[in-house]
């Protein structure tokens, strides 16, 4: 009998957090700007599952989304939000675990302390800020018209960066309260 890859723990916890994600995703406070958390459950995933089971849980996330389930802010769900002018922003979550981790490896015995998961996990929002933004310039400029890379900032980051400051220190605080609990 060939071992599987992911342990029933690994695999319980991969579940949980991805339907985490999709219930922080329906949690959506309208500041000017809808405000989703579903940022701070990428964030506790990242901490809390490492890698390779915070990548999981992003994928089946999208997955489930990119099917039609409407796991996505708004309760939508589908290819096209994806392929939508914001659907960068939600790809790029994937991008977060394997950035948190190659800081952390940079940051060699010290990976465990707090400020070095702080920037493990600002470092993994910038690169999703940037691929989001890049995204949404290419596509607003394709099907709406010409917009500067400082203008989808204004838009689609500047109103969202105290946020996410905000979810990425619940996140910590989460992890360092409940993280024990859930050992990989």
């Amino acid at each position: 009998m060939e071992k599987s890859v992911y342990s029933v723990r690994e695999m319980t916890y991969c579940a949980i957090f991805a339907a985490l994600l999709a219930v922080c995703s329906w949690v959506s406070v309208p500041l000017g700007v809808p405000v989703t958390m579903q940022t701070f459950a990428v964030f506790a995933a990242v901490l809390m599952l490492g890698t390779k089971c915070s990548m999981t849980a992003i994928t089946v996330w999208l997955a489930l989304g990119a099917a039609g389930a409407p796991v996505f802010a708004g309760f939508k769900g589908g290819l096209g939000v994806l392929s939508g002018v914001t659907g960068g922003y939600i790809l790029g979550f994937l991008l977060c675990p394997l950035v948190a981790a190659a800081v952390k490896k940079v940051a060699g015995e010290k990976s465990e302390h707090i400020g070095v998961k702080a920037a493990a996990l600002i470092a993994g929002l910038i690169v999703c800020y940037a691929f989001g933004t890049a995204w949404f310039v290419v596509l607003y400029t394709r099907n709406t018209g010409e917009i500067t890379v400082f203008d989808a900032l204004k838009k689609c980051v500047f109103p969202f960066i105290a946020f996410d400051c905000v979810k990425i220190a619940l996140a910590l605080i989460l992890e360092k309260r409940a993280g024990r609990l859930v050992k990989l």
